[in-house]
Order: C-alpha cells, then sequence, then structure tokens
C-alpha cells in the first residue's frame, strides 16, 4: 500500500518520493530532489529533477483553499480541470500548451512538462523584453481552442457534454467576486487601492452610475454565456514565453463562457506591460523601441485574431444557420465588443482590486505610478462603456493613447 493511495497536501521530499513512484519519467534509481516554485494565488507547484540527467518535470497539485487566502475554498476538481483541458488544448493548438504526463486523481495532482527554460512572459515584459513570435502564436491559440470548441462548430450534443464537463463553479465565483463585482464598489472591503487614487477611484470607478450599469449587464452576460471553452485566466502570467516558443499555462478556471473573456484579458495584460514601460523607461531610444513594439503588439493580437477567425470560420463551421451571409459579421463584431469590455474589467480589477500586477505594483516612482493606474482605469471606462465601438486593433490603440494625453503634461 502506498501513501499516496490517501490524499494529504505535499511537501517537496514528498513531491520527490512521489514523482519517483508513480511517475514513469525517471529510472528507478534516480536521485531526485524537488523544490516548490509556485508563487500563484491558488495552487502548490513543485519541481522535480534528477541531480544526475536533465531529467525533470513539473508537479501542480490542488489544496482545499486557495493560497492568497483560505477565505477561498476550492473543489480539488479544478486539476482534472486543467489536465484534461491542456490535453484537448494540445490537440486544438499543438506545441503552445505543455504536456501532461499523468493526472492523479487521489492526490488532486496533475505531472506535465518542466518549461525552466522559459520564462513568465510577465517578468520578460517588466525587463522589457520582446518576443517576436508572441503574436503569432497566441492568435492561433486563441482562435483554435476558442472558436473550435462553441455551436458553430461542434455537434451541439457533444458541446453541450463538453460545458457539463467542465462546470467550474468555485473557480467562476473568484472571477465573478473579482472581477465583475469588487473593483467597482467594495462592498466587502476587499479592495487594495493605491492611497493616492483612492479619492479618485470612489468618484470614477464607484460613482460612476453609467459604468456600474454596463458591468452589471457584463457580469450577467458571463454567469449566462456559455459561448466556449475558455481559458478563464489567460494574462501574461500564465504564459510561458522564449524567442522561439509560446506555452500557455494554468488553464484551472477553464468554463464554457464567453470568448471575449480570453481576448480581453491578453489585451489588458499587454496594456498593462506598456504601461510599465511607460513609466519605468528613461532611456529615448530603449522607450521607443521596446513600448513602440507593445503598441503594435495590441494592434496586431486584434487584427491577426480577426484574420485567422475569418479563415477558421470558413474551414471548421458545420452549423448550418451559421452559414447564413451576414452571420459570420454579426457574431465576430459580439466577439470584439466583449474583448473590449473585459479589457476594461481587467484594467480595472488588477489596480484597485484584491488581486493586482507586479508591472504596476513595481513602478517605483509614486507620481508615475498614480499616472500610469490613471491612464489604465481611464482607457478602462472607455473600453467597458462604448465596447461596440472598437472593430479593429488600432480602435483599441487608440483608445490607450487618448488616455494617455489626458494624463501628460
Amino acid at each position: 500500500m502506498s501513501k499516496f493511495d490517501t490524499y494529504f497536501l505535499m511537501k517537496p521530499a514528498e513531491v520527490a518520493e512521489y514523482a519517483k513512484e508513480k511517475l514513469d519519467v525517471f529510472a528507478p534509481d534516480a536521485d531526485l530532489d524537488c523544490v516548490e516554485i509556485g508563487d500563484g494565488n491558488i495552487n502548490y507547484i513543485f519541481k522535480v529533477w534528477d541531480k544526475n540527467d536533465s531529467k525533470s518535470v513539473i508537479v501542480k497539485q490542488a489544496g482545499p483553499t486557495a493560497r492568497i487566502s483560505d477565505a477561498f475554498v476550492l473543489s480539488t476538481d479544478r486539476t482534472r480541470i486543467e489536465a484534461d483541458i491542456l490535453i484537448l488544448e494540445n490537440k486544438l493548438a499543438p506545441g503552445l500548451v505543455p504536456e501532461v504526463y499523468k493526472y492523479d486523481e487521489v492526490m488532486n495532482c496533475c505531472s506535465m512538462e518542466d518549461l525552466s527554460d522559459h520564462e513568465i512572459m510577465r517578468f520578460a515584459l517588466m525587463k522589457h523584453q520582446k518576443f517576436p513570435r508572441f503574436v503569432d502564436d497566441i492568435t492561433t491559440f486563441m482562435v483554435n481552442t476558442l472558436l473550435l470548441t462553441t455551436d458553430v462548430v461542434l455537434e451541439h450534443k457533444h458541446k453541450k457534454e463538453l460545458a457539463r464537463s467542465y462546470v467550474n463553479p468555485e473557480l467562476c465565483e473568484i472571477t465573478e467576486d473579482l472581477v465583475y463585482t469588487e473593483p467597482f464598489n467594495d462592498y466587502n472591503g476587499r479592495n487594495n487601492v493605491f492611497p493616492p487614487n483612492l479619492e479618485w477611484v470612489q468618484q470614477n470607478l464607484y460613482g460612476d452610475q453609467d459604468l456600474l450599469l454596463e458591468v452589471a449587464r457584463l457580469k450577467f452576460e458571463f454567469l449566462t454565456h456559455a459561448q466556449s471553452l475558455i481559458h478563464g485566466d489567460l494574462h501574461t502570467g500564465s504564459i510561458f514565453i522564449k524567442q522561439d516558443s509560446t506555452k500557455v499555462i494554468d488553464p484551472e478556471f477553464a468554463f464554457y463562457g464567453p470568448i471575449g473573456y480570453d481576448t480581453g484579458n491578453v489585451i489588458a495584460n499587454m496594456i498593462f506591460a506598456w504601461a510599465n514601460g511607460d513609466a519605468t523607461i528613461s532611456d529615448e531610444a530603449v522607450y521607443a523601441d521596446y513600448v513602440g513594439w507593445v503598441e503594435q503588439v495590441i494592434v496586431d493580437i486584434i487584427d491577426h485574431f480577426i484574420v485567422k477567425w475569418k479563415i477558421a470560420w470558413k474551414e471548421n463551421v458545420t452549423e448550418i444557420l451559421a452559414k447564413v451571409p451576414g452571420f459570420q459579421e454579426w457574431y465576430l463584431h459580439t466577439v470584439l465588443s466583449d474583448t473590449a469590455a473585459v479589457t476594461g474589467l481587467e484594467l480595472c480589477r488588477r489596480i484597485v482590486g484584491l488581486a493586482q500586477v507586479k508591472d504596476i505594483t513595481t513602478i517605483p516612482d509614486e507620481a508615475k505610478r498614480l499616472r500610469a493606474e490613471r491612464i489604465c482605469l481611464t482607457a478602462a471606462k472607455r473600453f467597458i462603456k462604448d465596447r461596440d465601438s472598437f472593430l479593429c486593433g488600432a480602435d483599441f490603440l487608440n483608445n490607450l493613447k487618448q488616455a494617455e494625453k489626458e494624463f501628460t503634461t
């Protein structure tokens, strides 16, 4: 009988023992070491390696509560969802997610490819690195995983079976609270507003009734719109990257929801990268090079997504009524509208909410951080309130640049 026949939350030494016993990655005589490497809000992540060769593996285990707070009691079934989704995503977008080796339903852990030769994209962008393959990779990933899991492509019963399999109420509740509710009222006191920005936030977010009405509409669309099998947390902290490779990780928030939730998260986090570069780069040539690249990425993600979407639609759509002239244009417009709205929601929640981003919080100059926050929040309000007006990449960038002008002296 194995000690791993009953669930418990493992420590590094136990993870190394688990890997040797349960995985086929290492030789029986392998000398293994392990260290915890995760610093996220939800799970426990370990790297296990053989001291005598180059073999290594990542083991990700789910606890009964989130790491960020014991107040978030979570089902450990999220690990099953993550493993299943990674396997499916690797079929739909080959090579753009890590390979899964094993899912263990007893220990609630998933063992997968080690991506130590990659870097978390958020941290790479904070060092103002550029990645020429990113636009092509992320737009391929989004089109293939999002469009190809919708009712317009899948047989409807199969799509409903998938939706039932990936019901994810505890993780969805976190999104509903942290993204769609708390940043706009702080009703339970969990928001974490930068003190110099508090009065502005109270007036321009909490006090904007038109904004609150639109956010209420968006929340109930999120609650009820089972459009596509979305990643659910697709930001630069969920992407491993290097110059010739992009890997999307951590789909534990996955469920059937609105496509724009994923696409909007990507755009918002590129705006955070822009804000960090704008606030911290003093050399004019370096600024022009890096910030200019980020701005072009924002435009290109939207425009390449549109082009690839139309090609994939033509090649994959099976629903007969989806082939009616004008339907594709209407459907894509709703996706772009949702993309703009979620861009705004993500900008707001990462600045005033509980779970913030280091792109903003590590800006050392208080005045520059305040300016960065105001630019992001001003752009966010337009993304939400005028979401139907964003039709191409230039529209997204122009909104950001207009907000920048308002806070440039």
